[in-house]
């Protein structure tokens, strides 16, 4: 057997590494183009590299025109897969966040960051926070960063309503995205996070307490954040010892949603629950669904918890809160 086949690291069912460097991907590989327009939602979609220096790219959504024109609000999202798999062009998202784009009236930039373990964190904070400050630079003009200017930005968004989301890793980047964005120029509304991936070193609630799952969870984070100091890192656990306050979030409104049969459900009660008590000036909201697991909504879309998150969704990025989370 070629000793160059061997693998070195199995994080199935995210990747596998081999002896001579080769990765393999086993899930999110698979993509689909954009649409013009989408024959369900009348949203439509295009992809555009917006630094090719690195290659950081996205897909934006701009839903079907209104009678009377208006600009719509900005959302910036960030796709989730352990920070190594998935892309912003995945047939797991597409469906989605065209959805998400035509339910809520949204202009939205979906981030293809650069990914694990070729590119580290922090490349794919440095990315996404790249891509938001392009965005924002299309209020005045563009940027001197590059030399891309999209249409769609500079004639249907409205740049005093610039918003965060993600789910999985991507909810870990949008808390990050807000957390930069303090004594910045930007001015981030709202921001929700999806099932969000933040551990830590001691096990909470139900998270798995055997040594074997929880070194998993570990080894996979150094995989992707080598330079990390383990899962007391405050970018895997925000509400770790020596974090920075959370009361540094820069949005006024923040929507966590959690799933009960995800492991890292209790996670994202303990970051509300931080976030909450921190003396952060803002509004937290929850919403859990019953008897779901970890991003359920992607993979069965028409079930009934997928429809009512993406209606609580839609419902906080419109401005509208206060809604009865589900538990």
């Amino acid at each position: 057997m070629d000793s160059n086949n061997e693998i070195v690291h199995d994080f199935a069912p995210f990747l596998r590494i081999y002896k001579d460097g080769r990765i393999e991907r086993l899930l999110g590989t698979a993509t689909v183009p954009p649409s013009d327009p989408d024959p369900q939602t009348g949203v439509s979609s295009k992809d555009i590299v917006i630094f090719p220096s690195t290659g950081v790219s996205a897909r934006l959504y701009l839903p079907k025109p209104p009678t009377t024109p208006q600009r719509l609000p900005i959302l910036v999202y960030f796709h989730g897969g352990g920070f190594c798999i998935e892309t912003a062009f995945s047939a797991t998202y597409h469906p989605f966040l065209n959805s998400l784009a035509a339910d809520a009236s949204l202009l939205i930039i979906s981030v293809d960051y650069r990914r694990a373990p070729e590119h580290p964190i922090p490349a794919a904070y440095d990315d996404s926070w790249a891509a938001i400050q392009w965005v924002i630079s299309h209020a005045s003009g563009g940027s001197a960063a590059t030399d891309v200017i999209d249409p769609w930005l500079t004639e249907h968004g409205d740049f005093s309503r610039l918003m965060v989301a993600g789910d999985s890793a991507g909810a870990n980047i949008a808390h990050h995205m807000a957390m930069r964005a303090k004594g910045s120029d930007l001015s981030i509304e709202s921001a929700v996070l999806i099932h969000p991936f933040f551990w830590g070193v001691e096990p909470i609630g139900k998270e798995p307490k055997e040594p074997a799952h929880r070194g998993m969870v570990g080894a996979m984070w150094k995989l992707v954040c080598p330079s990390s100091s383990g899962c007391d890192d405050p970018l895997l656990d925000p509400t770790a010892e020596g974090a920075p306050s959370l009361k540094e979030v820069a949005c006024g409104r923040v929507l966590v949603c959690v799933a009960e049969m995800d492991m890292l459900r209790d996670r994202g009660w303990k970051y509300h629950d931080a976030l909450a008590s921190s003396g952060w000036e803002g509004v937290v909201e929850m919403m859990e669904s019953e008897g779901e697991n970890h991003v359920f909504y992607l993979f069965n879309r028409m079930c009934e918890n997928a429809q009512e998150l993406m209606k609580r969704v839609a419902t906080f990025l419109n401005g509208e809160g206060g809604g009865r989370p589900l538990l």
